[in-house]
């Protein structure tokens, strides 16, 4: 297996020179599962797990190697496995806040990270052109999309069950300006060959979306089999029930990797970069044009979004959207405030704890 088959060029290599110990290789995560990792590298499919130093080092979950991570392993040749030393920075990374229970010394549980691929050149965030057709989520996976740091792009999957596809594709051109969109039809391998122009030999795409969206179908076409198991359609809705258990990468017969995922019914925001501005960059360019700078955008005079609302050229579930995760990513800021105070507040503690440890040591000894 090449290297550069898997993803592997210049910008990780270097790192990979700063890392590297004896007898260590680079390595891919290619699926995790129960703290076990399956690696692609030169040697082939190995099992990998990380060393001891590196779970003690490890400051949340996030630390952790994820789908598409790149690691500097040493090799256990008697059991085909190899130990995970270190993790190399990542170039792009696709996160959502993870709630975690805690018990009341954490009230309604911690707020972490879930990394859920890391280095991937492009995401396809795939939406369903049936019952499941939903702008909204659209927009939540936008915004996510654009703070990974990968180019978004958007797969209308279901095209042969839409009556309104071109209504459809225009609704989605309103809310995804400057974002590709391309319908297709994975049950009849249509508009596949798309989707492949983004998809070139070391090139890492991820595709994400809600749970029966076809996502596995679609992979399924690109693969040109059948590797992935997919659910029978609900006679209810139309909507396939969710087969993907896991993330896990796949090599594509003309190079290309792509690292398929769990769909989501939600997906909470992680960060409060300009993934919301690229997104809804129509409101905070009305927002430029208020009269007051700290416009709330209610009563003020010369509120250019109020008079947007009105006159329909803004539409008020959009902008409704557009709040609700404004008040998501106030809500994480909060709580992630919260939780850096009381990791200082720990450290303080500890420094206090260790200054009457060593006061106490040298009034033993008669020097204090």
């Amino acid at each position: 297996m090449l290297l550069e088959d898997i993803g592997w060029n210049d910008y990780f290599k270097a790192l990979f020179e700063l890392s590297k110990i004896e007898n260590s290789f680079p390595a891919r995560i290619a699926c995790e599962q129960k703290n076990l990792y399956t690696i692609f590298c030169e040697a082939g499919e190995l099992l990998g797990e990380v060393s001891g130093k590196f779970k003690h080092d490890a400051g949340s979950r996030a630390d952790f190697p994820a789908v598409g991570d790149w690691v500097v392993v040493t090799p256990r040749p008697n059991d085909n496995r190899a130990t995970i030393h270190s993790l190399l920075p990542r170039k792009t990374v696709f996160s959502r806040k993870a709630i975690l229970g805690g018990g009341p010394a954490y009230g309604l549980g911690r707020t972490e990270e879930q990394i859920l691929t890391a280095n991937i050149d492009s995401v396809f965030l795939v939406s369903g052109l049936d019952g499941d057709f939903n702008l909204r989520r659209i927009e939540r996976y936008l915004s996510v999309a654009w703070d990974s740091g990968a180019v978004p792009i958007i797969v209308l999957n279901k095209s042969d069950l839409s009556e309104n596809i071109e209504i459809q594709i225009e609704q989605v051109e309103g809310i995804a300006l400057g974002v590709l969109i391309y319908p297709v039809s994975a049950k009849n391998n249509q508009g596949m060959e798309s989707l492949i122009e983004h998809i070139g030999k070391g090139k890492t795409v991820t595709f994400l979306g809600s749970s029966g969206v076809g996502k596995s179908s679609i992979i399924n076409c690109l693969l040109g089999n059948d590797q992935l198991v997919i659910g029978e359609l609900r006679k209810s809705d139309g909507r396939g029930r969710h087969t993907t258990t896991y993330r896990e990468m796949l090599l594509l017969p003309n190079g290309g990797i792509v690292i398929d995922t769990p769909g989501m019914r939600e997906i909470q925001v992680w960060t409060d970069s300009d993934g919301m501005e690229r997104t809804f960059s129509d409101i905070e360019e009305l927002a430029n044009r208020c009269r007051f700078r700290d416009c709330n955008h209610a009563t003020e005079p010369g509120c250019a979004i109020m008079k947007a609302l009105d006159d329909g050229t803004l539409d008020k579930k959009r902008y409704n959207n557009y709040l609700r995760l404004q008040k998501e990513v106030r809500h994480l800021k909060l709580r992630q405030d919260q939780k850096e105070a009381r990791r200082i507040s720990r450290e303080w503690d500890k420094k206090i704890r260790q200054h009457h440890k060593n006061m106490k040591e040298l009034r033993k000894r008669g020097l204090a």
